[in-house]
């Protein structure tokens, strides 16, 4: 991929994950080259790779637009990250270096003192959480899994989701990530996998008790 391309990728990504671009909202050439300082060229190419990673679906003579998810592939998006994911963490219980596990301690107090301050998703808490679960994948060494990951992990529903959640939820999904931490800090697979299992269930039932709320 182009420098051209990688950054209007970027840029689109962003944009649908930070809210900017709405699900079902189309997105058209002509505009994103404008946003982006671009040719089309870039544009499409950005856009077919955003369609791989199901960010955004390909629509034949009319462009793209941001994938509108219902409530049946809400639930598969999130039965495979339970897999993945929950793979993830156990893999990474038994070789996370201390430099990883320091890190995610020094995230999970920013997203704690993001939720504390009440502040916007999409300011600190959500990238925070992306960053999270993104070292967990990292730290399981598997590049089999880091792809199969990148296709459901950053679908647009991390800000969305936590936007979602009351004040219990969200602290509820603060202890998961401390729980974690003690997980892999005791260096224990199934714990990991357990936690991690739990909180993205938790997740799921979150976004989908409010699907009727709007779309996701």
């Amino acid at each position: 991929m182009s420098s051209a391309s990688a950054r209007a990728y970027e840029i689109i990504k962003s944009g649908i994950v930070e809210g900017r671009f709405a699900p079902g909202q189309r997105l058209k050439e002509e505009e994103l080259t404008v946003v982006c300082d671009v040719s089309r060229t870039p544009v499409r190419e950005a856009l077919r790779r955003l369609a791989s990673e199901g960010m955004a679906r390909l629509m034949p003579m009319h462009g793209a637009q941001v994938v509108l998810m219902g409530a049946r592939e809400l639930r598969e998006l999130y039965e495979l990250r339970t897999m993945i994911e929950g793979k993830a963490a156990a893999l990474a219980a038994d070789q996370m270096s201390a430099e990883t596990l320091e890190a995610l301690r020094g995230l999970a107090d920013e997203m704690e003192a993001a939720a504390a301050a009440g502040e916007p998703a999409g300011l600190r808490l959500a990238p925070a959480n992306a960053e999270f679960h993104r070292r967990i994948i990292d730290a399981a060494g598997s590049g089999r899994l880091e792809v199969l990951a990148r296709s459901v992990v950053e679908a647009p529903l991390t800000v969305r989701t936590f936007e979602r959640y009351d004040t219990a939820q969200l602290e509820r999904s603060m202890r998961h990530h401390r729980e974690l931490i003690d997980a892999f800090s005791a260096r224990d697979a199934d714990w990991a996998r357990g936690v991690m299992t739990s909180h993205i269930r938790a997740a799921f039932h979150t976004v989908a008790t409010s699907l009727a709320d709007g779309p996701v």
